[in-house]
């Protein structure tokens, strides 16, 4: 049984605009609770019992507000991310917390509902593999990564392809199960065509070596909190009562 996560929250958050000038974008509220401590309290919901949180820009805030996270019923470590060299690099800065222990992997941007946490550790405790990732249907995966698969095995994963070429509509949830097997590949992963170290790449180099690499479908609420008008749409249904994170 999985009990720690990893949660990536280093990004600056440009698309936000000026709502991430003076905070971090892992801070910017939800129904009246920062995102950041939506995912928490959903981790902490199915039995994660420890998490490392990986801070970048204005992190001291994150750290702040959260301190050892025993207000949210576990306990957190922090890492931080002083240079944006990418999140394969992130994650790499968690590993001598994480050791050599399977984890939980989400973006502290990823707001889902919590029995989507319940299915991912379900299947991976009743599924033996090296990795595990949520998918959720999408029109186009071209804002995310593509996943192409054969029943639940993913046979390919394409970051961010262009818009209008894929022939799949699962898109990388950005929450998954990862074991100790993703160390060694995210450290040998070269730079992306934007110059930056990117997990999703290293997941792809996993399917491309012939790592057992799975998926799982996401139901219910998914959203990348990418923009604002999404941070406003949610806090529309939370204002309405029909933010079902359960």
């Amino acid at each position: 049984m999985i009990e720690q996560a990893l949660i990536l929250a280093a990004g600056k958050g440009t698309r936000m605009g000026p709502l991430t000038a003076q905070r971090p974008k892992a801070l910017l509220e939800i129904g009246g609770a920062p995102m950041l401590e939506h995912v928490v309290r959903g981790l902490a919901d199915v039995g994660i019992r420890r998490t490392v949180v990986v801070t970048g820009h204005l992190g001291e805030q994150i750290e702040r507000r959260f301190e050892d996270g025993a207000a949210l019923g576990l306990r957190i470590a922090y890492c931080r991310q002083e240079h944006r060299n990418g999140t394969a690099k992130a994650a790499l800065l968690a590993r001598q917390h994480l050791g050599a222990e399977s984890f939980v992997m989400s973006f502290a941007d990823i707001l889902c509902a919590r029995s989507n946490y319940r299915r991912l550790l379900a299947y991976f405790d009743a599924h033996p593999c090296d990795a595990v990732l949520g998918l959720n249907p999408v029109d186009d995966p071209w804002q995310g990564a593509a996943v192409y698969r054969e029943g639940d095995r993913v046979t390919r994963l394409i970051e961010k392809p262009p818009r209008g070429t894929s022939s799949t509509r699962w898109n990388n949830a950005g929450v998954m199960a990862l074991t100790p097997q993703v160390w060694p590949v995210l450290e040998a992963l070269p730079p992306s065509a934007r110059g930056e170290y990117e997990l999703p790449q290293g997941i792809a180099r996993m399917v491309e070596m012939g790592c057992d690499v799975r998926a799982v479908e996401f139901e219910g609420l998914w959203s990348d909190v990418g923009r604002p008008e999404e941070l406003e749409h949610l806090n529309r249904l939370a204002r309405e009562g029909a933010l079902d994170l359960s």
